[in-house]
């Protein structure tokens, strides 16, 4: 499926799982003469994550710049001994919000670092979903986590890199770690809406709405369909009004959200969504060959984004994310058919009359879970401040 497309002036190859992102990113850092930067959520100490780590040691080896920037909370499960080699290696580590107090509720704690980024050279970049980790959950699951990501050659890879440098050094200096870089990096713009190809960012400082702004314009400007395809989906009033508005003006409205249950609360939370947006026309097919983790639309066949930010209210309001928003017919169309495949290998439609034979006790969990998760979002809603990493 990873075929290049030719959009304003980028070179775009659409990357389906870790089957075909994992070569492509361990070749871009095989290739690295000058730098690697490396953004994720999860770094595992398994199988990809040593692949990974091996072609990031050769990197710095040679005598490449390497930084690998990661979660505090996502990636709290990578062994001491493992970012040590790294170090070892030449390797430099930032941690973002390291857990020091894990049973410590403060707010700033749940601002994660859910970008998963890379750019090899100040020339290749990669966006998307996909964190360092076997793309095979284990267990009962033999079919790998569906999830997206994006390789890019074109000069928005320059906003990508000034992004992740610019964050490397609020890192820096936080951790007291003053690096001395040559020019300053600036950030990627905070709106690019008329650009074909735009990276867009989340952060609580002047980049809140970006990745939600664009969403809801996409989806306001709908006339034919928008399909989104979202790991975990529980959108604010806004949002599911204007897909309610969208599917009652004539436009097909296709949701493709996770079936099998991974976290317990989101999920039955999410459920007491359907009743609204099944009776409103939208369709909703559960993805059970494996776990969703895409986190991508296509609206109108000639609108698309790829990225790590979830519709969500944590995904929204709190964590750093990353998205690129693609407007090309052919692109779009290449995902949009990728995502009708795995609708109809590997996902169910709910209808809404099956969905009101639902027994009294879901019923009781969907509103327990849905309450919770409104009070959780009214006790972060006052956090939505300065982003002090």
């Amino acid at each position: 499926m990873s075929t290049a497309h030719q959009v304003d002036g980028h070179t775009l190859t659409l990357l389906r799982n870790g089957e075909e992102y994992f070569p492509r990113l361990v070749a871009a850092i095989d290739g690295a003469v000058r730098s690697v930067y490396l953004e994720t959520y999860i770094y595992a100490d398994d199988a990809t994550g040593r692949l990974v780590s091996e072609a990031l040691r050769r990197a710095a080896k040679r005598g490449a710049k390497v930084r690998l920037l990661l979660d505090g909370f996502g990636s709290s499960a990578l062994p001491p001994a493992r970012v040590d080699e790294l170090r070892a290696a030449g390797v430099e580590v930032l941690w973002f919000r390291p857990e020091i107090a894990r049973f410590k509720l403060r707010r700033y704690r749940l601002r994660r670092l859910h970008r998963k980024l890379a750019v090899v050279d100040g020339n290749i970049a990669f966006i998307g979903g996909i964190n360092i980790i076997d793309d095979v959950p284990g267990g009962q699951l033999a079919a790998p986590r569906l999830d997206y990501a994006v390789e890019v050659h074109g000069h928005t890879v320059a906003r990508v890199h000034a992004a992740m440098r610019r964050l490397w050094l609020l890192v820096s200096w936080t951790n007291f770690r003053r690096q001395r870089e040559r020019g300053k990096p600036q950030p990627a713009p905070a709106r690019e809406a008329k650009q074909k190809v735009a990276f867009l960012l989340r952060d609580n400082l002047r980049h809140r709405r970006d990745i939600e702004q664009a969403y809801l314009d996409a989806i306001a400007g709908a006339q034919r369909e928008i399909v989104i395809a979202n790991a975990y989906f529980l959108p604010g009033r806004v949002f599911r009004h204007a897909l309610i508005q969208a599917a009652q003006r004539g436009v097909r409205v296709v949701l493709l959200l996770q079936g099998k249950v991974e976290y317990r609360l989101q999920h039955y939370a999410m459920l007491a969504l359907y009743g609204e947006l099944l009776g409103a026309g939208v369709e909703i097919h559960e993805y059970r060959a494996s776990y969703l983790h895409a986190k991508v639309a296509v609206v109108d066949g000639c609108w698309s984004t790829v990225g790590s930010s979830n519709i969500d209210t944590f995904s929204l309001w709190m964590g750093r994310e990353a998205n690129m928003v693609v407007r090309d017919a052919e692109f779009a169309q290449a995902l949009r058919a990728s995502l009708s495949h795995e609708m109809a290998l590997g996902a169910h439609l709910v209808t809404h009359f099956a969905w009101r034979r639902l027994g009294m006790i879901t019923r009781l969990l969907m509103r327990a879970s849905y309450a919770l998760v409104r009070l959780l979002t009214g006790l972060i809603g006052y956090a939505r401040g300065s982003d002090d990493v």
